[in-house]
C-alpha cells in the first residue's frame, strides 16, 4: 500500500475475487463473491428507500436522442461519454468480410445507450402526473447505465457500471428541497453504520453539480492514501426537467403548475470505496453488515475420526450462530492445509474466523480469529454464539472508528497558499477559505488537481469570516478541498 497505491488496489480487487476486466473494453466481469457484497449493499439500501416511500420501477435502456437536446446543460454534461445506437440489423458481408452493419437497417432516430434516465423518465412522468392528486411520485430504479470512458479502473471508473437511480415528482420547490436532503441523508446513514465509512454531507460548488441541477448534495469520504472519493449525490433539478417535457399538474385552484423534481443515485463505485477505505497488506477488511460471510470455520485435524467429530461439532456450532442472524460457512475442503484457508479468508475479509482442532473438542474451547485488528484468542465453546454476535458489533464498529481516527488526522485548516500546494499532495481534506466564485475553484484545480469536494453541512464547523486562499478576496466560511479520485 504504502509503495503503490493504486496497484495494491487492482491487485486486491483482482486476488480477492471481486472483479475482473471483461473482453469488452472499459467494462468489467463482477465475480460471485463481489456481487455477493453488492447484493448486501443493495438489500440495504433498498430497505432505507422503501422506508420513506419509495417505490421501485424500471425504465429503457435506450433513450431517443431528440430527448437530450430538450435541456441543453443536461445534454452538454453527458455528450462526450455516450454511447449511440444508429442501426439495427447485422448481416453477412456480400464480399466475404464476415458480418457487418446492415446498411439498409439505420434506424430513423439514433439512440443513446441510458447514461442516466432524467429525460425518458420525465417523458413517461407527463402521462403520469395531471392533478396534485397524482404527486409525489417517488420512483427508484436499480439498473446498468453506460458513459464511455477513456481511462478505466474496476468499480472506481468503468464504461458500465451498476447504480440506483431515484426519480421524484413534487408540486412545490419545497417538497423537492426536502426530498433532496433527506436521500442524501439516507446515503450518509447508509455509509456510516453499513459500510463503516465516515462521509461528510455537503453542497456542491456550482462547478461540480450534477448537469442540469440547481443544487447538488454529497456524501465525500476519504481513502487510505487521503484522496477523495464521491460516494453518492442527490439533486434538486427544479422544474428544468418538468419544462423540458411539458410536465405540469392542476393545483387545488384549478392552476396549471410545472412539476419539481429530484434525482439521487449510488452506483458500483461503492465496492471500490469499500476496498480502499478499510483494506490492509492482507486483503480486504469488510464491515459485517456487509460481508456476505461474516463468520468461517477452518477444522484442524489429523485422522478421519478427528475430521468427523470436528464437522459434527461445527455443524452444531453454525446452526447456533445462524440462528442469531449471522451467516456461517464451513470450509471443509480436504486438499488444502488450514493455512492456506486462513490466508485466503483474510484476503477475503471475513470478519471472523474459527478453528478447531482435536485438542479445542477436548477442552470444549475454539480461536476465535478477528480479521480488522488480527487478534486470536481461545474461548469456551459454550455460548459462543451470543459471543460472536457481540464480536461483530465490535468488529463494525471498531472498523468506523479505525477510518474516522485516519480521516481525522489528515484533515486541517488552511490560509497559506504556498502552504496548500505542498500540503493537497501529501493527500490531506483542507479547510479553506472560498470567496464562492467558479473563476476561482477552476484556477485552483488546474494549477493543483484540487476540487471543492463540498461546502459541508455536519462533520466541521465551517462557518467564519476570513480571506479565500488563492485570490484573498473575502470569505464567508470554509469548504472542504482535496484531490480526488
Amino acid at each position: 500500500m504504502a509503495e503503490n497505491y493504486s496497484q495494491w488496489y487492482n491487485d486486491l480487487v483482482l486476488k480477492a475475487d471481486l472483479a475482473e476486466q471483461s473482453p469488452v473494453r472499459g467494462c468489467m466481469v463482477i465475480k460471485p463473491y463481489g456481487f455477493a457484497i453488492w447484493e448486501k449493499m443493495q438489500g440495504a439500501l433498498d430497505g432505507m428507500f422503501k422506508e420513506t416511500g419509495v417505490q421501485n420501477a424500471y425504465f429503457p435502456l435506450f433513450i431517443p436522442k431528440s430527448f437530450f437536446s430538450r435541456e441543453a446543460e443536461h445534454v452538454a454534461g453527458f455528450a462526450k461519454e455516450c454511447a449511440v445506437v444508429t442501426h439495427h440489423r447485422l448481416m453477412n458481408d456480400p464480399e466475404g468480410n464476415g458480418i457487418i452493419v446492415d446498411p439498409e437497417a439505420k434506424l430513423e432516430e439514433e439512440l443513446i445507450v441510458r447514461p442516466t434516465s432524467e429525460t425518458i423518465i420525465w417523458s413517461t412522468y407527463k402521462n403520469w402526473i395531471k392533478s396534485w392528486r397524482d404527486l409525489p411520485i417517488l420512483c427508484n430504479q436499480w439498473c446498468n447505465v453506460v458513459r464511455w470512458e477513456m481511462r478505466t479502473r474496476l468499480f472506481l471508473r468503468t464504461s458500465e457500471f451498476l447504480w440506483q437511480e431515484g426519480h421524484t415528482a413534487h408540486a412545490t420547490a419545497q417538497e423537492a428541497e426536502e426530498e433532496t436532503e433527506r436521500m442524501v441523508h439516507v446515503y450518509a446513514r447508509f455509509a456510516r453504520d453499513h459500510m463503516a465509512m465516515p462521509v461528510i454531507v455537503g453542497r456542491k460548488s456550482p462547478n461540480e453539480r450534477f448537469a442540469g441541477a440547481l443544487d447538488t448534495l454529497t456524501i465525500e469520504a476519504m481513502m487510505q492514501d487521503g484522496k477523495a472519493l464521491q460516494a453518492g449525490t442527490s439533486h434538486f433539478l427544479g422544474q428544468n426537467f418538468a419544462k423540458s417535457f411539458d410536465v405540469k399538474y392542476t393545483d387545488q385552484e384549478g392552476n396549471l403548475q410545472y412539476v419539481w423534481a429530484t434525482s439521487w443515485g449510488v452506483s458500483t463505485r461503492l465496492m471500490g470505496a469499500l476496498v480502499m477505505a478499510h483494506g490492509d497488506e492482507h486483503g480486504l477488511v469488510l464491515p459485517p453488515k456487509l460481508a456476505p460471510i461474516q463468520v468461517i470455520m477452518v477444522p484442524i485435524f489429523k485422522t478421519d475420526a478427528e475430521h468427523a467429530a470436528i464437522l459434527d461439532k461445527m455443524a452444531e456450532l453454525k446452526k447456533a450462530i445462524e440462528a442469531e442472524g449471522h451467516t456461517v460457512k464451513i470450509d471443509d475442503r480436504d486438499a488444502l492445509r488450514p493455512g492456506f484457508k486462513f490466508a485466503e479468508w483474510e484476503l477475503k475479509g471475513v470478519p471472523v474466523r474459527l478453528a478447531i482442532g482435536p485438542r479445542d473438542l477436548k477442552n470444549g474451547t475454539v480461536e476465535v480469529h478477528r480479521r480488522d485488528t488480527l487478534e486470536k484468542q481461545t474461548v469456551a465453546l459454550e455460548g459462543i454464539e451470543k459471543s460472536i454476535a457481540a464480536l461483530l458489533d465490535d468488529i463494525q464498529k471498531t472498523i468506523y472508528q479505525k477510518a474516522f481516527d485516519f480521516r481525522e488526522s489528515r484533515v486541517e485548516k488552511c490560509d497559506d497558499w504556498d502552504e496548500f500546494k505542498e500540503k493537497i499532495q501529501t493527500g490531506k481534506f483542507l479547510l479553506c477559505h472560498w470567496d464562492g466564485t467558479p473563476e476561482t475553484e477552476q484556477k485552483i484545480k488546474d494549477e493543483t488537481k484540487a476540487t471543492i469536494r463540498c461546502i459541508p453541512i455536519d462533520s466541521f464547523v465551517c462557518e467564519e469570516p476570513g480571506k479565500d486562499i488563492y485570490s484573498g478576496k473575502p470569505s464567508d466560511r470554509r469548504v472542504v478541498f482535496a484531490i480526488s479520485y
